[in-house]
């Protein structure tokens, strides 16, 4: 009875330990952003709070421009990922033909790809195309790396969906389009939240190919934080200003599809 009780106590505890530890690093964040400069310098613990840094960023910096074109292109990115990959995954999953698994790990080898390895030919692709400071861009390249995610992490959900569900319908009088629409595509609702977050994710947090690829029109978030950095040192209140802001709206989008999120992560994990 004692050990039983010893591990009632010992996995909240540990479970807290690790909550506040992931959590830490966003409260300092958020510390920093409601101080003045010569506090955060001093490390004072006794400050009063402001929100100078918040209006300093929105004023100064535009913030709210570069926050719609991440947006843009984040949502934009996500869909046509989401749409695509899909349905490449439906026919890894579903159709036989030769070298698939060959053409599946080359599909995955893209995503393997450091952004800084495929910065510089989509910067002469963009000039060459005038598109160079422009949105369309950096969703065309996101597409190259959030495809193979979504059609990696979309194929093994749909496998797990018995053919005869689908076949069942075919007999029913549905085509194929129709089978996918009605059959799998309501299975994978789980699968499809999960891996709309991680595209969501990714494409809101990257920063080599954003900044490269944009100079001013098209900034996105994250290229923001080069702003802050200046002959008179960092300016730690603004850039954690922006830290807070940025991650709130993958925070709301988290919780808008947290029902089917936990769905996504642990569907496949138990058999029978």
């Amino acid at each position: 009875m004692k050990g039983i009780k010893r591990k009632t106590l010992i996995v909240p505890i540990v479970t807290w330990l690790i909550i506040l530890i992931t959590l830490f690093p966003i409260f300092w964040m958020f510390l920093i952003s409601i101080k003045q400069r010569v506090d955060i310098i001093q490390f004072n613990w006794s400050f009063t709070p402001t929100f100078k840094n918040y209006v300093t960023v929105f004023e100064k910096y535009d913030f709210i421009r570069f926050i719609l074109n991440s947006l843009s292109v984040v949502a934009t990115t996500t869909v046509i990922s989401i749409f695509l990959g899909t349905l490449a995954a439906y026919g890894f999953a579903r159709f036989k033909f030769k070298k698939k698994e060959n053409l599946a790990f080359w599909v995955l080898s893209l995503r393997m790809l450091p952004p800084m390895a495929v910065v510089i030919p989509f910067f002469i692709m963009g000039r060459m195309l005038n598109l160079l400071d422009k949105q369309l861009l950096l969703v065309i390249t996101y597409l190259g790396f959030n495809i193979p995610f979504t059609i990696w992490m979309m194929r093994g959900f749909i496998e797990d969906i018995p053919e005869s569900l689908e076949e069942s319908a075919w007999i029913d009088g549905c085509t194929r389009w129709e089978g996918f629409m009605r059959i799998i595509l309501p299975s994978v609702m789980p699968g499809l939240a999960a891996t709309s977050i991680f595209c969501f994710i990714q494409s809101w947090n990257e920063f080599a190919l954003a900044f490269f690829l944009t100079s001013f029109n098209s900034r996105t978030v994250p290229t923001i934080v080069n702003s802050f950095i200046s002959v008179l040192g960092v300016l730690w209140g603004e850039m954690a200003a922006v830290g807070v802001v940025a991650i709130l709206p993958i925070i709301v989008f988290t919780m808008l599809v947290q029902k089917h999120l936990v769905k996504g992560l642990t569907m496949g994990a138990i058999k029978g």
